[in-house]
């Protein structure tokens, strides 16, 4: 990259730093300590998602100060801000839940807000948990700037009797300390190591699962979303993509000229490959609405199902992201989907090369124990399936790594429940029977609203020693560390009168993994009649606020939950202000 000074003139900063009318602007920057230099250089945000919430956002902090360095030695100033996030971990289980997927908009909105507000050039940005990763993307593919996203790491596995664990075990630990497999001590014991250090959640839950999509799709420098939170290497991924932001002003390369419809189709490949979590059959369409590209759940879980599964992580596998790291990471899964011809190599990144130009730079081969060959791969189709039929016209998802075929056909009554506290109840007094399909609804993005994750339920079982003998199907959402046969994002949602919220105990439901169905014993007109008898959505307690307006805007989740019309229906480029 040159050190040629910056044209200012077709940059959005020039409205708050040039002319003698911005000089009660400038008086501003100068009560900041900036120098006159500083603020006629391009002005980057640094947009980080730290708080004191949990691990995965404490260590954000450290980094945004290493990234904007590196927006400094390549003759920029940053701009450092944060924004929300909520930890889906902690919120999981109560209705805290429901503030989770409407915090991936409210981290969308701000940055968009900030980053209007104060007319920056350019976007890095920081984030570590669950939403806050697409959410941040999402503000970066609608504001259409030089963007360059880092993934702030994932957390270290604990220790307990020679074994890694992780909070995954923590959670399915509650299941056997209700069945009386576990003592109240060996719990205490294992909450106390399971996380220790800063970090995301270690398996390929959603968070390190979005974190491999920023770096397949292209808005993460390569390998950057590997390292864990605690190593030092972060900090020089972290000014590394400072620099690198600085390029992109430079080649004028923006959000969208990397996030286009190949690369949301590598970005699908990645999940799939490694076993990632259902949500980013949430996440991408949402990515792809703020670039007014179609891209639905049903074109996710197309490439899902021709996709193979070959890296072996948790929960279904046996490994977490450190591991991966270890083993070359992203760059490496990449290319072995490039000798089966499964990704799009003229993909721009965030370097400024396309993805097969990184990836002819990458040495490393598969290893055969995290990493797979893509010729023997784990198994021949996807981690993550969708399914389609009369209980779900619009779609649903289910995660099946490492379950085997005969584990992902399942036939059974229902066994149906208004609300997840309702299911989690029954689940921790044994008041369900082995063989049924348990239905938890009303949990959508606006009926619930929200649409919580269902872990806590899930885990409940798995810790029961019930996972594989019951299935689970609900309206709303599963975490990426659920495992057994639980299908999300039912779709009709309950509250818009899907099929689901006709369901009674006792109807036959089927699920096939292997053909994607999802099917209840009744006929069209059975489901007209009770459809005609439905007495509408159930109310629920939020009649205001931040959940309200969420459950009122929020639209299908097959088109990725969204709240507003996307990058169809724009009238002007921010850019071009």
């Amino acid at each position: 990259m040159s050190n040629s000074t910056f044209d200012k003139s077709k940059l959005p900063s020039r409205h708050v730093t040039e002319g003698p009318a911005r000089a009660p602007h400038r008086s501003y920057y100068y009560a900041m300590g900036m120098t006159e230099e500083e603020i006629h250089q391009p002005l980057v945000g640094v947009a980080t998602c730290w708080n004191e919430a949990a691990p995965c956002n404490i260590a954000l902090n450290r980094q945004a100060q290493a990234a904007k360095m590196g927006v400094k030695a390549a003759k920029g100033t940053p701009r450092e801000f944060t924004t929300i996030t909520v930890t889906d971990g902690i919120a999981m289980g109560h209705e805290g839940m429901r503030s989770s997927l409407a915090s991936r908009e409210a981290i969308a909105d701000t940055v968009e807000l900030t980053m209007r507000g104060h007319c920056y050039d350019a976007l890095v940005g920081l984030a570590g948990c669950d939403k806050s990763l697409p959410g941040m993307m999402m503000a970066m593919i609608r504001l259409n700037v030089p963007s360059v996203f880092l993934y702030g790491g994932s957390i270290l596995p604990g220790r307990l009797n020679g074994k890694d664990v992780t909070v995954q075990d923590v959670f399915e630990a509650v299941g056997q300390h209700q069945a009386g497999n576990m003592t109240t001590c060996e719990l205490e014991k294992l909450e106390a190591v399971a996380c220790p250090s800063a970090g995301a959640c270690g398996g390929q839950f959603t968070a390190n699962t979005m974190a491999c999509v920023s770096e397949a799709i292209g808005l993460a420098l390569p390998k950057s979303s590997g390292a864990p939170a605690p190593y030092e290497s972060r900090d020089a991924y972290a000014e590394a993509s400072g620099v690198a932001v600085m390029n992109l002003i430079e080649k004028n390369i923006r959000a969208r000229d990397i996030v286009t419809r190949q690369s949301l189709e590598n970005a699908a490949r990645i999940v799939a490959c490694t076993g990632g979590s259902t949500n980013a059959g949430l996440h991408l369409p949402a990515m792809a609405h703020e670039a007014g590209i179609d891209f639905f759940l049903d074109d996710v879980c197309e490439i899902f199902r021709d996709t193979p599964y070959f890296v072996d992580l948790k929960p279904g596998g046996a490994y977490v992201a450190k591991d991966l790291y270890e083993a070359g990471g992203v760059p490496v899964v990449m290319k072995e989907l490039r000798k089966a011809g499964l990704i799009h190599l003229d993909c721009m990144t965030a370097t400024g090369f396309s993805m097969g130009e990184e990836l002819d730079k990458i040495d490393r081969e598969a290893d055969g124990r995290v990493i797979y060959p893509v010729e023997t791969p784990i198994s021949k189709t996807g981690g993550v399936v969708g399914l389609k039929g009369n209980l779900a016209p619009e779609g649903a998802i289910v995660k099946i790594a490492g379950m085997t075929e005969e584990d992902i056909v399942f036939t059974g009554p229902a066994n149906v429940f208004e609300c997840e506290e309702d299911a989690f109840e029954a689940v921790k007094n044994r008041a369900y029977c082995e063989g049924e399909v348990i239905v938890i609804r009303n949990e959508g993005p606006s009926g619930g609203p929200g649409m919580r994750e269902m872990l806590a339920t899930t885990a409940a079982l798995s810790g029961q020693g019930m996972g594989k003998k019951v299935a689970l199907i609900t309206d709303g959402r599963f975490s990426g560390a659920t495992r057994g046969f639980c299908v999300g994002h039912v779709g009709p949602e309950a509250a818009h009168g899907g099929p689901i919220a006709l369901i009674r105990n006792g109807d036959m439901i089927t699920l096939d993994a292997v053909k994607g169905t999802i099917s209840v014993d009744l006929t069209d007109a059975e489901l007209a009649q009770r459809k005609a008898e439905w007495s509408g959505p159930r109310e629920t307690i939020y009649g205001s606020g931040a959940l309200w307006k969420y459950a009122k805007l929020v639209g299908p989740t097959y088109l990725g939950a969204v709240t507003h019309p996307g990058g169809k229906d724009e009238r002007h480029s921010y850019m071009e202000l």
